[in-house]
């Protein structure tokens, strides 16, 4: 292991002696690292000084007999998504549990239009940035769909199913329309590989998942066997971009065998920094299937090299979950008075730059 303090102090030379050993070091990356390492650190002296500060002032006003209280609020601890949304009476629980029940919310005013506002900003980018071809799909998909991308047999008791003649079920995930579109398709060369973006619903029954994520931003890419992996480091990069212009905090991460879905054969997830619940969660999940997916739905692409169709590999991940992603604004962008900053990238579909009470 090498010393740290010895790489920010001879950087070059480390480079050089590990070149020996045949391992080429990004240099450029390293060092744009060191300086946000720097940047972070130095803010974060600035805060604890600026708390320590405003502590004496406490502890000076009180022995003077003074309102203590606004002082108190400036030194608070940050406050999560559902204090801040009742703060500013734009996130109603009560009324959505009359309506429907609990767990499930409604927005109002600036914070409904912060939401519609991630969507556009995330179709806009995949779309216009990203190479995907927008995508409006059936919120209803009959069992054979659900057998092609794997939900069934094994999930069925996590789906919710429609009573009727027709053996309908609603869709857990635009992933089960979208890769569907392929289904007994053959692909001929020139038209891969296939790239969908769609943003839907989702409804899922598992248990703890009533009125949370409910409304999801699906990527989808249909490629070559050869071309999966590559195009999966692409996919995920893909949804990294969002993360990184709406400048929120995030790590990746790579799952293990066992914490995989079944039919992934290789899984990051995206985990945004939420300081209101003061730990990192899943905002995106970002899945290979290499032909599993594809061999139970029959979709190919025609080789032209020998004339005859092969299986297709199919990829999937979020891009991002919209109500994780309003989630991470609200708590990341907060105020101390309890107002939320709205993002830069988002204000050109907001029209405004900040959420107040109302």
């Amino acid at each position: 292991m090498l010393d740290p303090k010895y790489l920010r102090q001879d950087l070059a030379q480390t480079a050089e002696l590990l070149q020996r050993r045949g391992y080429t070091l990004d240099v450029k990356q390293l060092g744009e690292l060191e300086e946000q390492r720097k940047q972070v650190q130095v803010k974060t002296q600035e805060l604890q000084a600026e708390r320590n500060s405003q502590s004496r002032a406490i502890g000076q006003a009180k022995a003077r007999g003074e309102d203590i209280q606004p002082l108190l609020d400036a030194v608070a601890h940050v406050k999560d998504h559902v204090d801040l949304g009742e703060q500013l009476t734009q996130l109603d629980f009560e009324t959505a549990s009359k309506i429907t029940g609990s767990r499930f919310a409604l927005m109002h005013g600036q914070l409904a239009r912060l939401h519609r506002a991630l969507i556009q900003f995330m179709l806009d980018l995949h779309t216009s940035e990203h190479g995907y071809s927008e995508t409006y799909v059936p919120y209803m998909v009959n069992t054979d769909s659900l057998f092609g991308t794997g939900q069934l047999p094994k999930f069925a008791e996590d789906l919710f199913r429609i009573d009727g003649e027709q053996n309908y079920y609603l869709i857990p995930t635009a992933e089960v329309p979208v890769t569907n579109i392929v289904r007994d398709v053959i692909v001929e060369a020139e038209d891969m590989p296939r790239k969908f973006v769609c943003h839907t619903p989702c409804f899922r029954s598992e248990a703890g998942s009533y009125g949370k994520d409910t409304r999801g931003m699906i990527l989808v890419q249909v490629v070559k066997a050869e071309d999966s992996y590559q195009a999966h480091e692409q996919l995920t990069a893909h949804a990294e971009e969002v993360l990184k212009r709406l400048e929120l905090p995030y790590r990746v991460m790579t799952l293990c065998s066992g914490d995989m879905g079944f039919s992934a054969a290789k899984t990051y997830d995206l985990e945004v920094w939420l300081p209101g619940q003061g730990k990192y969660r899943e905002i995106s999940s970002c899945s290979n299937f290499e032909a599993f997916q594809a061999r139970r739905m029959k979709a190919r692409w025609r080789n032209p090299e020998t004339g005859k169709p092969e299986l297709v590999h199919t990829l999937n991940g979020s891009g991002l979950a919209v109500g994780r992603a309003l989630v991470a604004v609200m708590e990341n962008y907060q105020q101390a008075d309890g107002s939320i900053t709205v993002p830069e990238v988002l204000r050109r579909y907001t029209g405004f730059d900040l959420i107040a009470r109302t």
